[in-house]
This record gives C-alpha cells, sequence and structure tokens, in this order.
C-alpha cells in the first residue's frame, strides 16, 4: 500500500487538518481568554440596589465553576456518543454541521457585545452557549482524529499541532489586551470575530479534502477493507457464527483492546495536566513582586504563554520524532512519571496555601518545571494519539480514531474533576 500511495502534493492534507485543529481549540480558548468580558457584563450596575449588588456578585464569583462544568459535561457526553454513532451519522454532516453551529454561536457572542442585558439572562444565555460549543466541539474534535486515523500516523500531528498553537494564539491575546489597555468589550469583540474567521478557513479547509488524491488514496483503502469486513461477517451470519445486532458493540470492545494501553494513557495524560493546569499554577505568585510590570505580566507570559508554546512544540516535535515506539512500554511509564509534576508545583508560591510550605520560591523553577511539564504533555500525548489507530487494521482506524478522542476527553474530565482536590490540599 504505502509503495503506491501518492504524495501529499504542497503537504496540502497536512495543511487542511492543522486549520481543523486551530479550528477545533481556537474558539473556545478565545471564549476563555474573554472571561474577564464576562465578568464585567455580571456587574452589570443599571440598578443599584442591595439586592442587585449581591445577586450579580454571586453570579460573578460562580461564573468559572459553573463554566467549567457546563464545558466538560457535554465534551465528554457528545465524545462518547460520537465514538458510537460516527459509522451511523455521515462525517459531512458532522464535521461541517459542527463548524456551522460553532461558527454560528460565535457571531452571535459577537453581536450580544453591543446589546445590553441584565445579568441574570447574560449568564444563562452564556452557559447555553458554552454547552453548544462543547458539545459540537466533541464531536467535530473525534470526527478529526478519526479521519487522521485512515492516514499514516504522522497525520494526526497536524491536528495536535493546531489544537497547540489555539492556546499559544488565545495567550498571547490575552497578553497584547493587558499591553495595549483597550477596553474589555473591545478585545472580546475582536476574540470572537476572529473565531469566525478562523471557522470559516477550517470549513474551507474542510471542504477541500476530499478533492486532494492523496486523501482519496487513504480514503478508498479504508473502504476496501469495511467491504472486505462486511463479506466476511455476512458470511458468519449465514454460517450460524456472527454477532448479530451485538456485531457493532462487540467491534467497539475488539477495538479498543488492541489499543487500551494507549487510551488510558492519553487518559492518564490530560488527567494530570488539567488537574495542575491553570487551577494550582495560575495562583502562582512572582518572587520578584516588587517589580510591579512583572508582576501583571507573571501569570500571562510565565504561565499561559509559556505552557501553551511548549505544549505546541512538544505536540509539532511529533512531526520529525516519534520515540518511543507505538509497542514500547517506555511510553506509558514516562507519562505515569508526570504525576511528579503534581507536587513540584503545590511547592512552588502558589498563594493562599494553607498546607504546604513553600519549597521552590524562585521564579525559575516554576519557569523550568513549566516547560517540562508543558513539553511532556504535548509530545506524549501527540504521540499516543498518532499511534492509537496504528494498532487496528485500516478500516477499524477511524473507530479507533474517536475511541482515542473519547479517552483524551475522558481525561479532561476526570482532570477537572481532580483539580479541586490537588488545590485544596496546597
Amino acid at each position: 500500500m504505502g509503495a503506491s500511495a501518492p504524495k501529499d502534493k504542497f503537504h496540502a492534507v497536512w495543511l487542511a487538518f492543522f486549520m481543523l485543529g486551530l479550528g477545533t481549540l481556537l474558539p473556545w480558548n478565545f471564549f476563555m481568554t474573554a472571561t474577564m468580558y464576562f465578568s464585567s457584563r455580571l456587574k452589570d450596575s443599571s440598578n443599584e440596589t442591595a439586592a442587585g449588588e449581591e445577586h450579580r456578585s454571586v453570579l460573578q464569583a460562580r461564573f468559572n465553576n459553573v463554566m467549567t462544568l457546563c464545558a466538560m459535561l457535554p465534551l465528554l457526553i457528545f465524545t462518547c456518543l460520537n465514538s458510537f454513532l460516527h459509522s451511523r451519522v455521515p462525517r459531512h454532516v458532522r464535521v461541517a454541521g459542527s463548524l456551522l453551529v460553532i461558527m454560528a454561536v460565535f457571531l452571535l457572542t459577537a453581536l450580544l457585545v453591543k446589546v445590553p442585558m441584565e445579568p441574570a439572562p447574560f449568564f444563562a444565555v452564556t452557559m447555553v452557549k458554552i454547552v453548544i460549543i462543547n458539545s459540537f466541539g466533541a464531536v467535530l474534535q473525534g470526527s478529526l482524529f478519526g479521519m487522521a486515523g485512515v492516514l499514516p500516523a504522522s497525520y494526526t500531528t497536524p491536528i495536535m499541532s493546531g489544537q497547540g498553537l489555539a492556546g499559544t494564539f488565545a495567550a498571547f491575546a490575552m497578553i497584547c489586551a493587558i499591553a495595549s489597555g483597550s477596553g474589555v468589550q473591545e478585545a472580546a469583540f475582536g476574540y470572537f470575530v476572529t473565531a469566525c474567521v478562523v471557522i470559516c478557513i477550517s470549513i474551507l479547509s474542510y471542504i477541500m479534502l476530499p478533492k486532494l488524491e492523496f486523501f482519496q488514496y487513504y480514503e478508498q483503502q479504508k473502504n476496501r477493507g469495511e467491504e472486505d469486513e462486511n463479506v466476511n461477517l455476512a458470511n458468519e451470519v449465514g454460517s450460524g457464527r456472527g454477532e448479530g445486532a451485538a456485531g457493532g458493540n462487540a467491534s467497539m470492545v475488539k477495538i479498543f483492546k488492541k489499543m487500551w494501553v494507549l487510551a488510558l494513557s492519553v487518559c492518564f495524560t490530560f488527567t494530570v495536566t488539567i488537574g495542575t493546569f491553570p487551577a494550582v499554577v495560575a495562583d502562582t505568585k512572582s518572587s520578584l513582586a516588587d517589580k510591579s510590570s512583572w508582576d501583571v505580566y507573571f501569570v500571562p507570559v510565565a504561565c499561559f504563554l509559556l505552557f501553551n508554546l511548549c505544549d505546541w512544540g512538544g505536540r509539532s516535535l511529533t512531526a520529525f520524532c516519534m520515540w518511543p515506539g507505538k509497542n514500547s512500554r517506555l511510553l506509558p511509564v514516562l507519562i505515569a512519571a508526570r504525576v511528579a509534576f503534581v507536587p513540584l508545583f503545590m511547592l512552588c508560591n502558589v498563594q493562599p496555601r494553607v498546607h504546604l510550605p513553600v519549597f521552590f520560591q524562585h521564579d525559575a523553577f516554576f519557569a523550568t518545571f513549566m516547560v517540562a511539564f508543558a513539553v511532556s504533555n504535548g509530545y506524549l500525548a501527540s504521540l499516543c494519539m498518532c499511534y492509537g489507530p496504528k494498532k487496528v487494521l485500516p478500516h477499524e482506524a477511524e473507530t479507533a480514531g474517536a475511541i482515542m478522542a473519547f479517552f483524551l476527553s475522558l481525561g479532561l474530565a476526570f482532570g477537572a474533576a481532580l483539580s479541586f482536590v490537588f488545590r485544596a490540599l496546597v
């Protein structure tokens, strides 16, 4: 198969998957970056009553927790649904439909920047939008990893790299907004419009994909494998050895058994990462607090920008180096070893703190840990996502990619839950 495969001319397929990966996470990253804007809208002072002030302050205080809940639950549920239903719903409906819905939500969000609303209805509308974005984002992400699973292993890298660039882009936007002193509403409007433009480019990239010879070749390989599998299944059913209606579920279990180590590995990777970042690390204070300008930029630069840059670098590194191999026992060992970052960050200058002493006071310790933490997250997670679909037969690769996306989302959910525990232990 490899000898007769056409070349990816001008790396067009690679670039298309990169843009689709960017379009998957850039909107949500901009949404999170605009939390100052959402908080300001919840402090609307149109009614200066004591009860009103108290009501608005409650909404503002609960915004981040409720946002996390409204993001992670739909992400996990819809990624799971996509794992089981991807063969029943056409791919173009899942991918193009999800992108269009997300773009419509961001257009609405951009318009609402200019529309006055009371805090309570604004809070409710915002949470509904978060649920919609993450529900369709989950379907989109699972579908993309399924598509990439059909191609050579290196074609999962552009999706992971594009997602990494999304976080870096958003972190730069946050720092630029602080430096410019622009109003939160103007900055938020710019975020949402930029997200819409990126989604438009992602839609065009997806439309272009089926027209590319390289992509067509591997799609045909997958379709031939599915036809052979259907013939074999029909023969088994005819001879009384078939699995009948349960065949689909049995197939999912069979595929999972081939790649369970990698699925659990990517789940654990993101459990450790999200359990620590940003819940613990974002509360770290600079040891150079007397230098006021650096104190203002410490978390945006040393935490968010440094993490996203190094995570993006780690994800992109798999385009040049894929070590350890997919069957290596060293890969899960390296992933398990990342749990050491949890106590390391807890012992940095995280404030306020109750239980633990500060052992790593200087900013240099924090920055060093952050570089290793982020590069290892991006590189090891990308390796797992690349290798997972290669542990199964070609016609099973799309299902394997969807399963890997589910375990990635499961790790995000576990990490979000553990973040409350980790922060309380500091």
